[in-house]
């Protein structure tokens, strides 16, 4: 009986025909080319959402101020195709829409804190054990994300309009494409910002599966976000306050009529509907 169960354990631990065929290397790049499950994609999310949970305040701040100065590159990127290519080319939108994606590669492949990708990021960990101290954590983590967020675009405005860097004519092209955004109504800005929220939830869900492909990821999705005349609310801010700083408009009005509403859109489109999707799709296998 105990011959039986040696043969039958060492059937077992000898590698399959096909195993045997593969050397470490290829079984290495079979692993690394399979696809994540659902389930090890949540998992990884709400791992990386637990550890922000736990992070200092300070260090959200200052991440968060980052991330605000990082972000305003997509508005200077954009500003500069514009200039150069003038506001008569017939593929204008679709090609400076490329210079929006700047900012967010910069953020997002930084690590820095970018309150729109904790719409989805920090939301899981609290879905998973809905706590006191859970909702404490998250509202605390968004509070200070957002705020930093946007204090660093409120910086970068300062700069670009009063701080004398910028080319003559880069700058007018900021103002115009700011101009364009504040000519929205709070209810458009609101819709708008449902699927810019839901497209940014996306490539952070993404994003483990990418594979080296993360920088491409990225750019597809938000160039859809400018291409498509949504709004996002952080890159948005750099724009409005662009005007802000310019003296076209007050702060009262770019955060109760501008960036509210765009603020509401991001959450829904992002924790509303994505998060609340990407939960519900695992839940059962938890």
């Amino acid at each position: 009986m105990s011959d039986e169960k040696a043969k039958r354990e060492s059937r077992e631990q000898t590698p399959s025909p096909s195993e045997k065929s593969l050397t470490s290397k290829e079984r290495d790049t079979v692993a690394e080319n399979s696809s994540l499950s659902s389930l090890t994609v949540y998992s990884i999310i709400l791992r990386e959402g637990e550890e922000e949970l736990e992070r200092p305040k300070i260090s959200l701040w200052w991440s968060g101020v980052a991330a605000g100065l990082g972000i305003s590159t997509s508005v200077l990127a954009e500003g500069i195709i514009h200039a150069n290519l003038g506001p008569d080319h017939p593929y204008l939108t679709l090609i400076a829409s490329l210079g929006y994606s700047f900012g967010f590669v910069l953020v997002i492949l930084s690590r820095l804190q970018l309150f729109t990708e904790n719409t989805i990021t920090v939301v899981l960990p609290v879905l998973a054990q809905p706590t006191r101290n859970g909702f404490y954590c998250s509202a605390r983590l968004w509070g200070i994300v957002l705020a930093a967020n946007l204090c660093g675009t409120f910086i970068t405005a300062a700069i670009f309009v009063h701080g004398g860097i910028l080319p003559a004519d880069t700058l007018t092209a900021i103002l115009e494409i700011s101009r364009h955004l504040a000519t929205l109504t709070p209810a458009e800005t609101l819709l708008r910002g449902i699927p810019s929220g839901f497209f940014i939830a996306a490539i952070v869900w993404m994003l483990p599966s990418a594979k080296r492909s993360e920088v491409l990821v990225i750019v597809m999705f938000t160039w859809l976000i400018a291409a498509g005349d949504f709004t996002h609310v952080i890159a948005g801010a750099n724009e409005i306050f662009a005007l802000v700083v310019n003296g076209e408009m007050t702060i009262f009005t770019a955060l109760l009529y501008h960036i509210s509403p765009v603020l509401i859109g991001n959450i829904i489109g992002g924790t509303g509907l994505f998060a609340m999707l990407a939960y519900g799709q695992v839940q059962e296998e938890m």
